[in-house]
């Protein structure tokens, strides 16, 4: 076998587990979008907070239901409060979510 080929079959191989890697694990991960910027978790409604990484119908529920009962979160580690929010479901929430940030609307 020649360098070429070597190096043929080794882009390919790249390339597929690249794409493997990048296809979701579950129709959660499908039907998530990317976020464009920061939600605000004090002022979004359920079907904003859906869109992030990790956060269905239920969760996102869950979100409102606790700002509604409790009051305003005072910081983005308050979501750790909320039962199926994890250290590590929290750190990928991290770089989506923001408490009192302008939001553009």
């Amino acid at each position: 076998m020649s360098r070429i080929q070597a190096a043929i079959i080794l882009f390919t191989l790249a390339m597929a587990s690249t794409a493997l890697a990048a296809r979701p694990d579950s129709p959660q991960q499908a039907r998530t979008h990317p976020v464009a910027r920061a939600v605000d978790i004090n002022q979004a409604p359920a079907e904003d907070l859906e869109k992030l990484p990790g956060v269905g119908p239920k969760l996102a529920q869950q979100i409102v239901a606790y700002r509604t009962k409790h009051g305003p979160f005072r910081r983005i580690e308050d979501l750790l409060i909320i039962q199926g929010i994890g250290s590590k479901k929290w750190q990928a929430l991290r770089p989506y979510v923001c408490v009192g940030c302008w939001t553009g609307k």
